[in-house]
């Protein structure tokens, strides 16, 4: 295949590209219990969130005591989640998945009060020569109740769609830095609005749980959650799965499966009606996060012998891996290498050990028994995933009739990726939160990338397929932007 044809399959496979959105979850995805509120009439309720990131900060876990709906003109505030969960605020950027669902009482609620814990932990990364390593420090976190007021009220009503609320937690504006330095002092920003669980603000990206059980016949499967809850996903003849993942491989394989789910709820409680779904591992355990080093490391060229993750997401929990640290996964040469959101003929062309690098999102499955070292990891399937890469447009690399532009990426990622990215747009890309059109991409403007990072086979570049462009203003809540 000659160089210029690779170009060809290359941009051709820019196109099959589809929605995503932006997301707060705990030190493993999933949903938490559901609760009530006495005896009074009760409506659905969910709440997903977002951050917008601060450069070299991997991490900052803090727990939730409590997130209450103050209700209109006064009165008993309401719980919208169960427990304390503690939540890495810095695990997801523009991404969304599900904090916890809840039956609250009736009624229209103008403001949110957030209470957290005191204190807390910041994780970052250090570089140098060789391979980054991870850091903490404390967090001290002042104040620890934050009241917003909600520029659309949230209606609660019985017997209709759930309602839900989207939490952004601001780490550029929260985390204090002084001549350039991590102090430790956190202040707690967040943006808050009401949102549908038809808006693009109410959709679940990325919700990872167990499979528990399966119902070919009623298209459906059951799925425990970190928390042991159950949930049930529904599947139809629209339902995307990634690779070989089916509903008859859950039925065979469902008692060591843990998948990756996209969808939104549906009106009736606890049902997730999924557009995506991806077995992250078929063999009980599974890992997610950013690949830090590449093993050989560039300009070497050829296939990698392994690589470093930083690990977000794990479960079991139990394994010798730890939450906020580094991983070592090797590679055999027998991994499969999946996309999600992606389904053509050039995925593997896109996605292999040759095309591993610093920067990409991802998640290894494979047998628990392999994770019990963090030095020595070995895993069955890599799933390249999407996430959002903020950073600044190149002058005057704005391309219209191509559908690209170039961007200086910054923040944690900016750090494992040193080098100018070209951004490519498809057909199903978007734009939000201050974009509306690629004539809104000004030089030097502040950007949010939500895509897949894949190096070029060709060049050897690293590139972005982008499926959403957000503005500056990306933790703008005005629920206009979403409808």
């Amino acid at each position: 295949m000659s160089p210029k044809t690779r170009e060809k399959l290359l941009r051709l496979a820019l196109l099959p590209l589809a929605t995503a959105a932006l997301v707060v979850a705990g030190c493993s995805s999933g949903l938490m219990s559901t609760g009530t509120q006495s005896n009074a009439v009760t409506g659905p309720t969910f709440v997903v969130g977002t951050d917008a990131p601060l450069a070299a900060v991997a991490s900052f876990e803090v727990q939730i005591e409590s997130v209450q709906l103050i209700p209109t003109g006064g009165g008993t505030p309401v719980s919208m989640i169960s427990g304390t969960p503690t939540v890495d605020f810095a695990r997801f950027n523009g991404l969304q998945t599900l904090l916890d669902t809840n039956a609250v009482t009736e009624g229209t609620y103008d403001s949110v009060q957030i209470t957290l814990n005191s204190t807390g932990t910041i994780g970052y990364l250090n570089t140098g020569s060789g391979a980054p390593t991870i850091a903490t420090m404390p967090a001290n976190i002042s104040p620890a109740m934050v009241t917003i007021t909600l520029s659309k009220p949230l209606v609660v009503k019985h017997a209709t769609a759930p309602a839900g609320l989207r939490i952004d937690f601001d780490l550029a504006q929260s985390i204090e830095v002084s001549n350039g330095a991590i102090t430790g002092n956190v202040t707690p920003t967040f943006d808050v609005s009401a949102v549908a669980n038809t808006d693009n603000g109410g959709y679940i990206d990325e919700f990872v749980a167990g499979v528990v059980s399966v119902n070919q016949t009623g298209q459906s499967f059951v799925v425990q959650g970190p928390h042991g809850e159950q949930f049930t996903i529904d599947v139809n003849g629209q339902t995307d799965w990634d690779g070989d993942a089916s509903l008859t491989a859950l039925a065979t394989d469902g008692a060591n499966a843990i998948v990756q789910v996209s969808g939104k709820l549906d009106p009736a409680e606890q049902t997730l009606d999924a557009d995506e779904v991806a077995i992250l591992t078929d063999t009980g355990f599974y890992a997610t996060g950013q690949i830090t080093y590449v093993t050989p490391p560039p300009p070497a060229t050829g296939a990698a012998t392994g690589f470093d993750l930083y690990v977000r997401g794990l479960e079991p929990t139990n394994t010798g891996l730890s939450l906020g640290q580094i991983a070592q996964i090797n590679l055999t040469g027998n991994e499969k290498y999946y996309v999600y959101w992606m389904h053509n003929p050039f995925t593997n062309f896109l996605f292999n050990s040759s095309a591993l690098t610093a920067g990409q999102a991802v998640a290894v499955g494979g047998p628990a028994t392999g994770a019990a070292n963090a030095s020595d990891v070995t895993v069955k399937r890599i799933h390249l995933r999407n996430w959002g890469f903020n950073g600044t447009i190149v002058k005057g690399s704005q391309n219209s009739a191509q559908g690209s532009f170039q961007m200086q990426v910054n923040g944690f990622a900016g750090v494992l990726i040193p080098e100018t990215v070209t951004v490519y747009l498809g057909g199903h890309s978007d734009f939000r939160y201050g974009f509306g059109a690629f004539s809104d991409l000004a030089d030097g403007a502040k950007v949010r990338v939500v895509g897949l990072l894949l190096k070029n086979p060709t060049t050897g570049q690293v590139v972005l397929l982008g499926r959403h462009v957000d503005g500056f203003n990306f933790a703008d809540t005005t629920t206009a932007a979403w409808q």
